[in-house]
């Protein structure tokens, strides 16, 4: 840990972000080697990785953005404005970018109106998801980096596993679907790790930014936390639930939220 010290927060949010891109692409290889896909295991993934998020946005986001502003005399302002602002920003890019989820016909597809293909829109469904979780590894580490309240090296460091590991079946739910509608297993692959291309991106924008004034950090934290649970709740949750697997899905989203729980609190 005391050589990642020596990195600047913006280097090791692009290191961090790196190594979710990574695991990305290590899902999607799937494509590689998986014949086939149960849609039982696809949901209960997505539950999982419904449940990672939530944690997160609390465990590593808000509660680090409200000790923050412990000696204001609304803590809790800077926390809500950025958690709303956060939601209302993925509402728009959910409105605004062409994009289709997993199981949907093309005429479900929702943004604005295009004619890109099938495979296009799926990728760019995952890309939505994982604008928040990039962002909120680099506003993590810049969090850390600025040394204020709760939030610390480790916590940013377990808050990047969290998102790595749930990363993993978002790589796999592109890849081998779309290799099962008759796409080749290169080219699928090639489309899944795609998806993870936004995180390093996203993670390195959110550091520079904190990085500017410290008195954005709550802010950003809770603009980090509105954002993935807009997503928890608006894709991934639904999509796990809608092929009749609610229960394992549920369950498999509380797994995932103590496993996570059990990162943040351990190693942070």
């Amino acid at each position: 840990m005391n050589g990642w010290r020596s990195f600047s927060p913006v280097v090791q949010a692009l290191l961090a972000t790196l190594f979710t891109w990574g695991l990305t692409a290590l899902g999607a290889s799937a494509v590689f080697w998986m014949r086939s896909y149960s849609q039982r295991l696809l949901d209960a993934l997505l539950g999982f990785a419904g449940g990672i998020m939530i944690a997160a946005s609390y465990w590593s986001l808000l509660a680090p953005a409200i000790e923050m502003s412990s000696q204001t005399d609304l803590p809790w302002l800077p926390a809500s404005v950025g958690f709303l602002a956060g939601g209302l920003f993925l509402r728009a890019v959910d409105a605004l970018m062409p994009h289709l989820h997993l199981g949907f016909g093309m005429e479900e597809a929702e943004g604005l109106p295009t004619r890109w293909k099938r495979a296009v829109l799926l990728v760019l469904a995952i890309t939505i998801h994982n604008i928040p979780e990039g962002l909120a590894v680099g506003v993590a580490f810049g969090a850390a980096g600025a040394g204020m309240g709760d939030a610390d090296l480790a916590g940013a460091v377990a808050l990047a596993l969290g998102i790595g590991i749930q990363n993993f079946p978002e790589g796999l739910a592109v890849s081998v679907p779309l290799h099962r509608e008759g796409m080749g297993r290169f080219k699928s692959f090639w489309y899944g790790q795609l998806s993870g291309v936004v995180e390093p991106v996203a993670g390195v924008s959110g550091a520079l930014v904190v990085g500017l004034s410290s008195a954005i950090l709550p802010y950003a934290l809770g603009f980090a936390a509105g954002a993935m649970i807009f997503v928890v709740v608006e894709e991934v949750i639904p999509e796990s639930q809608r092929s009749g697997h609610a229960d394992l899905a549920t369950m498999a989203c509380l797994v995932g939220f103590v496993v996570m729980m059990i990162l943040d609190v351990g190693l942070g």
